[in-house]
């Protein structure tokens, strides 16, 4: 391959790739509308002159056969009046308009097909430019929303490279770690608190059950020997029903707890 021949392929991808990049759907829509219409006035034109040229010819046909009558009854009455040779003459005069009116009304009925061609393109043009125009409107809005989806995935492709949206990142993380880091805490501080409150509880129930037992072994209150010879005291009975008593009320004291 020459060197000529790379530097033109190459000359032409580039100018392509440039046109394709700059075509805008919108303006490539309009213009296409356009050239339609355009289309459009000039096989309206070509239509109405085949109409026109169809006329003309039937009006040469009409007027050819008008000249053939009318000869026709020139020979009659040249015959009429034993002018032989002058009946001959309006005959043959006859016949010339006679074929020129056949040969018109044949290429008549070539022209008509002809026009009924036209005709029919120009319905089914006139009903594809009626379509692209209801659909003009609407792939105009597609393609728009199309670049619009394209530019805001392009930005949000862009934020994920972009530093200021890292280092945004990387200050949520560590906000979120030091609200963990002082959620843990709490939680162990709280903890704490609980236990110690327990251990004060537990305490309160040891010293009162150790009150009770002085209580009820009469620790608090010994009672003295009595002196060698002297008289020997006389003790009261418990009530049993005065320590059952106490016994309930301390039962009770304990549930609460």
């Amino acid at each position: 391959m020459g060197f000529f021949d790379r530097l033109s392929r190459l000359l032409r991808a580039n100018l392509n790739d440039m046109v394709s990049k700059a075509e805008d759907p919108a303006k490539i829509l309009d213009q296409s509308v356009t050239d339609m219409q355009a289309d459009l006035v000039k096989l309206r034109t070509a239509v109405a002159t085949a109409i026109a040229g169809q006329k003309r010819l039937q009006n040469q046909a009409e007027q050819a056969e008008a000249q053939a009558k009318a000869w026709y009854e020139r020979a009659e009455l040249a015959l009429k009046k034993g002018e032989e040779d002058l009946a001959r003459e309006a005959l043959s005069r006859r016949k010339t308009y006679t074929e020129t009116a056949t040969a018109l009304n044949t290429q008549i009925s070539s022209q008509a097909g002809q026009v009924e061609t036209l005709k029919k393109s120009l319905t089914a043009l006139e009903g594809k430019i009626a379509e692209a125009k209801t659909k003009k409107d609407m792939l105009k809005a597609r393609a728009q929303a199309a670049q619009a989806q394209e530019q805001l995935q392009s930005a949000v492709s862009g934020l994920g490279t972009n530093t200021s949206m890292a280092a945004f990142e990387q200050m949520e993380e560590k906000v979120l770690a030091m609200e963990a880091r002082s959620q843990a805490a709490a939680e162990l501080a709280g903890a704490d608190l609980e236990s110690q409150f327990a251990a004060l509880q537990g305490t309160g129930v040891e010293d009162e059950l150790e009150a009770l037992k002085t209580r009820l072994s009469g620790g608090a209150n010994p009672i003295a020997l009595p002196a060698e010879g002297g008289p020997v005291p006389q003790l009261e009975p418990v009530q049993v029903a005065e320590v059952n008593a106490e016994l309930e009320e301390l039962r009770h004291s304990i549930d609460k707890l």
